[in-house]
Order: structure tokens, then C-alpha cells, then sequence
């Protein structure tokens, strides 16, 4: 037997007994709601016993086990008082109250009849009789809604908060007292549940933007894709940003800001997130595409309006129509620049502001995606573009939930070496545009300036006292939709206590690169220790390397210089053949353009680009790593 059974029998027989044997010389009671079982008993309404003043009993009060239902009830008797001995033998003279305030538990009576649902509605409420002094029963227990059920067993059903009030004073108080404890009047304390709720940060937005629309914007129909453009014109499709620094980031954003859209910009610390941001909104307050100066706002939540000002003075930005604003507080933001009707808007950063209607600090998880969500909601409601600054995390990702990459438009990276003043601007996610596009700047007094010859970041110049270079290769690789020149320094040392050693480039395609050089070429650099690096911390990832990295492990070991103007395209084999790679004829004419004498290709490659227009370029088709090194490293 368990011991729940044991406390539950033990109970049945001490009440029985005890109740009983108390009763034996009172009025008889009927024991036909004694069927149920006793569950516990609660000694402060334990059963009536008699006072020493022999006035007044105690009501009693327990809580019961439904034998019909697996139910717990808080059933309350009374009896009458009796004074000290005269005993009462009338069956009229007793009151017997119950009354079920509170019940636990699911009802099982699917299997039960009308008779014996009506029986336990019956047992489960039993209407009281009045008292000589004309208060009932459940007044006594329960004044104005508290009863004997909140005592027992209340439990809380979500998060809402009790308040009593007096109905006679409007006295509030936030326990039961009997008595308001301001007019002293009784039984005037009622009780109110107030349920806490929170206006959600979309619900927010969707008000506070409804202000700006048409009247009839919420009548919103299906519209046929034919003419959900018809009569706008191209130019209104996008916000073009002119100038050079204009078309390099217009290049990334797939052409200029989408009026509506949602863009987020994040970087290191210092990289120069907020001085992009003010280059492009003084380039849109411009307005150079309306031919008149448009408003655009630019809202910071880490520097003060003088700070952002004196920064906007160093960069000489005097745009008439860029309004600056130090806030927070997204519901104070959006109501400040609704008379203003921007352009554009501007937030720095996204870590800064915060909803009052959402919990959390500004920067949190709820607070990010949030405000993230009610500036979107923004941006489509009232078509204005919207560009928010985001933090990254320790491994570079942008902080807050990931979730927020999702609810943008377009996500930006600004990259850069705190040793280097360049800085590239990458798109990782544009739904209006390529993801391909990459924009170089250099980071000077003035602000972020483009860089016209992007390969000279990755060339060293060529001030040895030779006309040539031991050891070094130009390789063509491609980042987006752009081609670059870099520059692959090899080093072969014999007797070395290193076998070899690789910086920018993978350890395993650099081992498979020598062992072709050596099985395949007829090198004997077994021997040897090979270093291997990239100019400018570059990491190499693509096989169009694979000819220049060959090339300069060749021109080291034989210690033969590689003449200044050759580049090399391609990528190896096992078998020591030259492959095509992606994209030829752009890496190829950027190497025209940079003023190169000559391209070392596969010879696949060569036919291909016979009819492009190089100018001067001489393209070189090799068949193998062998036609290489007699091509190249052969005196003339």
C-alpha cells in the first residue's frame, strides 16, 4: 500500500470517529455526504468544538475527495450555538452549510447519467440557510469574494495583478483587510484583477506609421504584376548616389537605396560604420537626381548632435537639408521626424534604441529584434528607405539574433586591417542586387575616398636595384563581380630544420602544388624547405592561383627573376596539365588595363580571348607546368 493510501484511510477514520463521537449527544446529522473520502483538514476550521464561554461553536471547514469525480471541493458547515448545558436534540435547530469554492481537477462525467450528474451538482453546492442575526453563512466566510477557496489552494493563473478597492471611498489597497482602512466602512472592498499586457514593438510601429498614409491605404487589394509599375518611372525604382564614392557604394547596393528598404551595416569598432553612413546621407540630402535639396534625418544613439556635427565639419559635409538627432527611443524617434517627412532615415546603431513597451535593456535580444521589426514595418508603410549601423560579436557576426539578417532587406559589411587604411565593403545578403559586388575605399581625413586602381593594394612597388624579382608571381583572382592583382612570394631554402611553411594560402593545396612540381616537372626540391605567402594578408581560396603559386616556387628554386609585366591564370592538375578557370575574359582585360606585357593562360584559354581587344597585352598559351618553365625561365 502506498503512502498516500495510508494517509488517506487514516484521515477517513479519525473524522468518522472523531466527528461522531462528538455528536453523540447533539442533534443527529446525516452522514450521507460522508461517501466521500476525507483528503486533509485544515486545523484552523477543524470541527466544532465548544468555547469556554460555552456561547459560540467555530464553523468547520475541510477539504474533500469526490467519490464521483476526481475532484477536490473545500466544503464549510455550522452549527448553531448552544449555551453550556442545554444541548439542542431538534433536527430544525441544526444548519448545515457547504459550499464548493474552489474545485481542482478535470471532470470525468462523460460516463455518468442525468440522475447522477444531477446528485453531484446537488452535493457539490448546498444553497445556505440564513442565520438568526441575518448574515449568511458565506458572508461570514466570504466578504465581497474572498472566501474560504483563496485560502485553500489559490492558484495563480498567469501574470495579472489583485487590487481591492472600496466601493464606498475608492480606497485601494493590495490585500484584504474586512474593512476599508480609509472610510472604516465594512464589506465595501472589491476585488479586480488587472492583466498585465505589453504593446509588442510591430503593433507599435503599424500606429505610428498608420499616421503617415493615404486615407484608403488600408484598402489593399491583390494587384496584377503588370501594374504594380505601370507609370513610375525607372529613375524613382532607386535613390542614386553620384559622385565616385556614390557609385562604388551605389555598386554594392545593386544600383542606389530602394525607397522602403531596410539596410544594415555592421563592422569592427572604428572601422568607420558612422562615417559611411553620413557620406551617404549628406550624398541623398544632396539631391542631386530632384535637382533641389531633400530632408534626410540622422539619428545617433552613441554621440551627441555637437560631436556628430564637428565630425561632419572635419569631413567638409555642409548638406543643408541633413537633420541630426541624439535619441533612443524608437516611439520618440518615429514621432519627432513625422513632420520632418525624410527622405531618409538614419539610425546609429541598432544596439542603442529600444522600445518602453518591450522588456529588456536596449541591446538585448528582445529589444533588437523589436526595434528591428517596428523600423521595418516602418520603412514598407511609409516607403522611406531606412539605414541602421549594427555591432559585431567576437567572431564577427553582427550582434543580436540572427534573426535580424532575416528581417532586413540588405546586410553590408565594412572590413579592414587596423594596420591598413583601406577598407572594403562587402554584401553578404541584397534583395535588390547582386551579392557579388565588392567596394574598396582608403580611410583618410576627409572621410572614405575611392580607390580608382584597387590592385595596387595587393602590389608591392618594385624598387630592388634589378629590374627583377626573385621568387615573386602576379595571380588574377576574382571577388564578386571584380578583379584583382596580387602579388605570391615563394622561398625554397635548403638544409632548413622546416620543411615548409604557408601564410594566406591552404597548407593541403600548397603540399599537392609541390608534389606535381616535383614528380611531374622534374624539380628536386625534396630537399628544400618552401615558404609561402601572400602579399596584404590576403587569403587565396581560389584554384586561378594555382599557376602564379607554382611559378614563384620555380623562379626561387631556380633562383631565375621573373621579369616585372607577366601575370599567370590558370589552375594545375595532378598531371602537372593547365586548366581553364571561371571568368577569363575579365581577369584578363583587367590586366590590360593595369598596363601588363604579357599573360600566361592555358592553352584551352588562349583561343577564347583571340578576339578580345588587349592592346598590347600578349597572351601566352602553356599546355603544362613544363611549358611553363621553358616559356618563362629560358634566357633569351
Amino acid at each position: 500500500m502506498q503512502i498516500i493510501e495510508m494517509k488517506v484511510l487514516r484521515s477517513i477514520y479519525y473524522t468518522h470517529t472523531h466527528f461522531l463521537h462528538r455528536n453523540l449527544s447533539r442533534t443527529p446529522i446525516s452522514l450521507s455526504f460522508f461517501s466521500r473520502h476525507f483528503h486533509s483538514s485544515n486545523p484552523r476550521f477543524s470541527l466544532n468544538s465548544l468555547e469556554t464561554d460555552g456561547t459560540q461553536r467555530t464553523p468547520h471547514a475541510w477539504t474533500a475527495y469526490e467519490g464521483l469525480t476526481p475532484d477536490l471541493s473545500t466544503p464549510t458547515s455550522r452549527h448553531k450555538g448552544i449555551t453550556q448545558g442545554n444541548e439542542s436534540a431538534s433536527g430544525d435547530e441544526t444548519d448545515v452549510e457547504f459550499e464548493t469554492h474552489r474545485t481542482y481537477g478535470k471532470e470525468k462525467n462523460a460516463n455518468l447519467s442525468d440522475g447522477d450528474k444531477t446528485q453531484m451538482a446537488e452535493n457539490a453546492r448546498y444553497i445556505p440557510k440564513e442565520n438568526t442575526d441575518g448574515m449568511s453563512r458565506k458572508k461570514a466566510f466570504s466578504v465581497n469574494g474572498f472566501g474560504l477557496g483563496d485560502i485553500v489552494g489559490n492558484k495563480k493563473k498567469g501574470k495579472s495583478r489583485v487590487t481591492w478597492v472600496c466601493e464606498n471611498c475608492g480606497y485601494s489597497d493590495g490585500q484584504w483587510w474586512g474593512v476599508c482602512r480609509s472610510c472604516d466602512f465594512s464589506g465595501t472592498m472589491k476585488r479586480f484583477s488587472e492583466v498585465e499586457t505589453k504593446n509588442r514593438g510591430l503593433e507599435f510601429s503599424e500606429t505610428l506609421a498608420r499616421s503617415w498614409l493615404p486615407k484608403d491605404a488600408g484598402d489593399v487589394e491583390p494587384v496584377k504584376l503588370i501594374d504594380v509599375n505601370s507609370g513610375v518611372k525607372k529613375t524613382d525604382y532607386r535613390i542614386p548616389l553620384f559622385g565616385p564614392f556614390g557609385s562604388e557604394v551605389a555598386r554594392v547596393l545593386g544600383g542606389g537605396v530602394v525607397p522602403g528598404s531596410l539596410v544594415l551595416i555592421g563592422g569592427d569598432p572604428g572601422v568607420g560604420k558612422s562615417t559611411l553612413l553620413l557620406q551617404m546621407a549628406a550624398l541623398i540630402a544632396e539631391g542631386h537626381d530632384s535637382y533641389q535639396p531633400t530632408c534626410v534625418v540622422y539619428v545617433s544613439g552613441e554621440e551627441s548632435v555637437e560631436q556628430i556635427s564637428s565630425r561632419a565639419e572635419r569631413m567638409k559635409i555642409g548638406a543643408n537639408e541633413l537633420y541630426l538627432y541624439a535619441g533612443t527611443e524608437i516611439k520618440d524617434i518615429l514621432t519627432k521626424i513625422q513632420s520632418l517627412s525624410p527622405r531618409a532615415l538614419i539610425v546609429d546603431s541598432i544596439q542603442t534604441v529600444y522600445l518602453k513597451e518591450v522588456t529588456g535593456s536596449a541591446g538585448g535580444l528582445p529589444q533588437v529584434r523589436e526595434c528591428t521589426s517596428a523600423l521595418l514595418r516602418f520603412a514598407k508603410k511609409t516607403n522611406i528607405p531606412v539605414l541602421l549601423a549594427g555591432h559585431v560579436t567576437k567572431s564577427g557576426d553582427i550582434a543580436g539574433p540572427r534573426v535580424l539578417e532575416h528581417i532586413v532587406d540588405a546586410v553590408l559589411y565594412l572590413e579592414g586591417e587596423k594596420c591598413s587604411s583601406h577598407r572594403l565593403l562587402r554584401s553578404v545578403k541584397n534583395r535588390f542586387g547582386s551579392v557579388d559586388e565588392l567596394g574598396i575605399f582608403e580611410m583618410s581625413q576627409l572621410g572614405l575616398q575611392v580607390v580608382l586602381n584597387p590592385s595596387e593594394m595587393f602590389l608591392s612597388d618594385q624598387n630592388s636595384d634589378s629590374e627583377f624579382l626573385a621568387g615573386l608571381a602576379v595571380a588574377v583572382i576574382m571577388d564578386g563581380s571584380r578583379a584583382f592583382l596580387i602579388e605570391i612570394q615563394a622561398l625554397c631554402v635548403s638544409s632548413s630544420t622546416v620543411s615548409r611553411h604557408v601564410n594566406g594560402i591552404q597548407a593541403s593545396r600548397a603540399d599537392m602544388l609541390i608534389s606535381v612540381l616535383a614528380k611531374q616537372a622534374g624539380l628536386k626540391i625534396q630537399e628544400n624547405a618552401v615558404f609561402l605567402n601572400v602579399v596584404s594578408g590576403v587569403s587565396l581560396t581560389e584554384t586561378a592561383g594555382d599557376l602564379a603559386i607554382a611559378a614563384s616556387i620555380c623562379s626561387s628554386f631556380l633562383e631565375f627573376p621573373i621579369p616585372s609585366g607577366v601575370a599567370f591564370i590558370g589552375e594545375i592538375g595532378l598531371g602537372g596539365e593547365l586548366r581553364m578557370v571561371s571568368r577569363m575574359d575579365k581577369r584578363v582585360n583587367t590586366v590590360a588595363k593595369l598596363g601588363y606585357k604579357k599573360c600566361i593562360v592555358p592553352m584551352s584559354a588562349k583561343k577564347s580571348l583571340a578576339t578580345l581587344d588587349l592592346g598590347e597585352l600578349e597572351i601566352i598559351g602553356c599546355n603544362d607546368l613544363k611549358g611553363v618553365i621553358n616559356t618563362v625561365f629560358t634566357k633569351n
